[in-house]
């Protein structure tokens, strides 16, 4: 019996402007710098023109304070490093403020001190470490940027490695490593990757994707905030917590890697101590992949790909008493079961299958994102996400229950994404991100 479901996801429209409220965390796909300039004497500084640059791209914008010498950019890529600084031909002076780097939704405060163009300042280094806060006024939060996603120990490649770090989160490995997060039951989660909603909605998959596994690749992925209770009208669809993930995207310069990993039988323990070795058949699997992005104008066009492939196997632990399985369904020896496939075949003319060891399952995915700075005020992202994998699952599997192999069948899903975000600069006191 074979079971594929496919489910084909596009982004949805919606048009936000955002004037002087906070953005919200589980509905961002970008952050943002809240500026103030003030005077060597602590006096806010209005009508000061502030620049602000992403390294990696080259991209600049520019702002002006207002009347409270405050300046709000929103829009901006996650991660950084950004540099601040007052723009060339203004009457006053500072020190620009460099590696600054951004968080998933959450504004970054900077404060530049100016002084009149001509006069001497004092330069002061601090050195600190930083510490990360949780606006109370959203409800707890947790954010994992790029260090975190590449130093933790993801054996899984899956972001589920990475969010475990939260006590808030727990991860159950008895039930397809589902996400509970408070406690709560891991349906009531949502799961966004640039702003697109990639949720179990039939109801099939127990780990909350909509997917056999993760549906995107691990190496694409920039940022992930998981947001728990948030109070604030623009959240919805979840009612325990909400894992929101932002992709890579290219930059001025070529950078990319390739990954592979392989297990077997071979590497496998066979038995526990003090008790008689078990069967757990003759398997192999491997998984590789690759990423690449980098400029194709520099300056205001950039790409960015992920792919990556499993093909490996789908391990059966379970066998009747005397057949050296891992685990003995109780009730049935291998003579009663050689006899009850014997009579099945040459009586009522029909297979009922073998018990196999590991049957082969595999898992693609793809993702290619387009980045374009239109101008100074607009910017452009474009992103495609595409999964196909499968597994082989039991018709029943409880305890008390021993099916042949004409009882498993495959359960599958492929997957396609397409998600647009235009971020645009209309005022200093408007933006809007079309989505």
């Amino acid at each position: 019996m074979k079971r594929q479901l496919k489910a084909a996801l596009f982004g949805s429209v919606a048009l936000a402007a955002m004037a002087a409220t906070t953005p919200a965390m589980a509905q961002e796909t970008s952050s943002s710098i809240r500026g103030t300039v003030v005077s060597q004497a602590g006096s806010e500084l209005a009508g000061v023109t502030v620049e602000i640059t992403h390294v990696p791209s080259g991209t600049t914008r520019t702002f002006t304070t207002n009347s409270d010498g405050v300046f709000y950019a929103r829009g901006l890529r996650v991660g950084g490093p950004y540099i601040v600084k007052l723009a060339d031909g203004t009457e006053y002076q500072a020190n620009s403020i460099e590696d600054v780097f951004l968080s998933l939704g959450r504004p970054t405060p900077v404060t530049l001190v100016a002084a009149a163009a001509g006069s001497s300042i004092e330069e002061i280094t601090v050195t600190a470490s930083a510490v990360a806060g949780v606006p109370v006024a959203l409800g707890p939060s947790s954010t994992y940027d790029l260090s975190d996603l590449e130093n933790a120990p993801a054996i899984n490649r899956d972001i589920k490695d990475v969010i475990r770090q939260d006590p808030r989160v727990y991860i159950d490995e008895t039930f397809e490593d589902s996400v509970q997060c408070a406690g709560a039951n891991p349906r009531f989660n949502s799961l966004t990757v640039d702003g697109v909603g990639l949720n179990d909605n039939f109801g099939l998959n127990s780990n909350g994707f909509p997917t056999t596994r993760i549906p995107f690749s691990f190496d694409a992925i920039q940022q992930v905030a998981v947001e728990l209770a948030p109070f604030d009208v623009e959240y919805g669809a979840f009612t325990a917590c909400n894992i929101n993930a932002v992709t890579k995207s290219g930059t001025n310069e070529f950078h990319g890697g390739a990954f592979f990993d392989y297990s077997s039988d071979g590497l496998q323990g066979k038995n526990l101590e003090g008790e008689d070795p078990f069967d757990i058949g003759d398997f192999s699997e491997k998984r590789y992949g690759a990423t690449l992005g980098g400029p194709i104008i520099k300056d205001k066009l950039f790409f960015f790909a992920a792919y990556e492939k499993l093909e490996g196997s789908k391990l059966f632990d379970r066998g009747p008493a005397g057949s050296g399985a891992a685990r003995i369904v109780q009730g049935v020896s291998q003579e009663q079961l050689d006899r009850i496939v014997d009579i099945a075949k040459n009586i009522y003319g029909y297979d009922p299958g073998t018990l196999p060891g590991s049957l082969p399952v595999s898992d693609e995915k793809i993702l290619a994102k387009i980045d374009w700075n239109i101008n100074d005020n607009h910017r452009l992202a474009l992103t495609y996400n595409y999964n196909d994998g499968f597994t082989i699952a039991e018709s029943d599997g409880d305890d008390d229950e021993l099916e042949l192999s004409n009882h498993y069948y495959e359960r599958g899903t492929k997957l396609e994404s397409y998600a647009g975000s235009l971020f645009s600069d209309w005022t200093d006191r408007l933006s809007t991100e079309l989505r």
